[in-house]
């Protein structure tokens, strides 16, 4: 069975040319997925003033400007995002997609960005309370043609959903790692799980807690496709590598030792094996988390390298 490998391009601190760049590459080179992420600011943040494109705009054009690779996002913000208004979105977005949209939630983290725009940040497990109502009513608004929901923080009265999707339906994702409540609403909700940034011995776990949880909640633990993002540090050759890793460690500064087991470093050969370690931990695929500027000569070798290893 093959191995999906992706991409996913944080908006930040480049610019539109850029972005397409990356996504055409992707398309033509055997890559099975590109994703974006929902924030208003670079992260990790420096002074709140680095170029950072809005969520649901910018997966939109991420669906126009290519033919062939799944359209993901991971993930939009519930906090944020009022869940029937982002179905009709994401009905939208698997349009101009033809019927490509991988659609992933989660409950939000990033206080900054909420305060700066005058939204209101709750408590963790008001966030987790209307990650799990949101998912309801996006997979409803997905699947049936008209949606009522009387929920805590949600209340959708007979909303239409026209057109109704490409897809029959699109996947819905539940991103993070959180084990009491994420996991579970994974478990109970969600079509696919992902979570970012941990090392596969971390990941090893997760996904035995996710099974538990599947177990609990009566679902086929097969039916949840598992997915891990990780970050991109590779270079072509060894000097390549090398500078890499120099560019990770000024980028993440005191947070670099701490994050780094989530991290791709080396040359291809390396990367293989350290992708390898994520499949045998149970990973059915894996996307390349990308920080601008963006190495093209190592998306090259990796499309050329390393995505023909798992195939």
């Amino acid at each position: 069975m093959a191995f999906n490998l992706g991409i996913h391009t944080g908006q930040q601190d480049c610019t539109y040319e850029d972005l397409r760049r990356v996504w055409r590459l992707a398309d033509a080179s055997g890559f099975y997925w590109v994703s974006t992420w929902d924030h208003f600011y670079e992260n990790p943040t420096v002074d709140g003033k680095g170029p950072c494109f809005e969520g649901v705009s910018i997966m939109t054009a991420l669906a126009a400007e290519t033919h062939r690779v799944r359209i993901g996002s991971l993930v939009f913000c519930m906090a944020y995002r009022h869940p029937a208004v982002l179905a009709k979105a994401a009905v939208t977005i698997d349009h101009v997609s033809n019927g490509r949209l991988e659609l992933g939630m989660g409950a939000g983290w990033y206080a900054l960005e909420h305060q700066a725009f005058g939204i209101p940040f709750p408590p963790v497990k008001e966030r987790m309370d209307r990650l799990e109502e949101g998912v309801q009513v996006v997979k409803s608004m997905l699947t049936q043609e008209t949606t009522t929901f009387r929920g805590r923080y949600y209340q959708v009265e007979d909303a239409n959903c026209f057109p109704r999707p490409v897809q029959t339906p699109p996947r819905v994702w539940v991103g993070g790692g959180g084990e009491q409540r994420t996991l579970r609403i994974a478990a109970r909700y969600a079509n696919g799980w992902n979570v970012p940034y941990i090392s596969p011995e971390a990941y090893r776990h997760k996904i035995q807690v996710l099974d538990q949880w599947c177990e609990k909640e009566g679902r086929d633990p097969r039916e949840v496709t598992r997915t891990v993002n990780v970050g991109f540090w590779m270079g072509a050759t060894q000097a390549e590598a090398q500078a890499e890793r120099d560019r990770y460690a000024a980028q993440y500064g005191p947070q670099a030792g701490s994050r780094a087991g989530g991290m791709l470093f080396g040359t291809p050969k390396e990367v293989v094996e350290r992708i390898a370690e994520y499949q045998d931990a149970g990973a059915q695929g894996l996307n390349i988390a990308l920080r601008a500027p963006f190495n093209i000569d190592a998306l090259q070798a990796f499309a050329e390298v390393v995505i023909p290893a798992f195939q």
